[in-house]
């Protein structure tokens, strides 16, 4: 993680796409219009699953395949796709991480053994 949080701030930096620190107003607007962006990228990955969805139904009713394969084709055809639309999310994620200088690695680890530990309250 710490690589791609490396290669992010630079590549941000060469592209001219890092929020913007000169000011609260600035900063504000910067965060807010990254944010807007995220989230449109998570709709996109919610896309291609709709897509998957429909595909397998559309090979099951017309072209008569089995669920458990026609769901594995239609994972298969949007795959690369939704690859590149998760790339998406975790940019802008790590974006946010960089800007507040967040250790991804670090934080990721620490939350997943706090999930860990927790009381699981659908757990019976």
């Amino acid at each position: 993680m710490k690589d791609i949080q490396e290669f992010l701030k630079e590549f941000q930096r060469e592209m001219n796409w890092e929020i913007s620190n000169n000011s609260y107003k600035e900063s504000r607007a910067s965060i807010l219009n990254n944010y807007m962006l995220l989230t449109t990228e998570v709709s996109e990955v919610a896309e291609e699953f709709r897509a998957i969805f429909n595909k397998t139904s559309s090979f099951v009713i017309n072209e008569g395949f089995g669920e458990a394969d026609a769901f594995k084709l239609a994972k298969e055809i949007h795959k690369e796709n939704i690859g590149k639309e998760l790339s998406d999310c975790i940019a802008y994620i790590v974006k946010f991480a960089n800007y507040l200088e967040i250790d991804l690695e670090d934080s990721f680890y620490k939350k997943m053994n706090e999930i860990k530990l927790r009381v699981n309250k659908d757990q019976r």
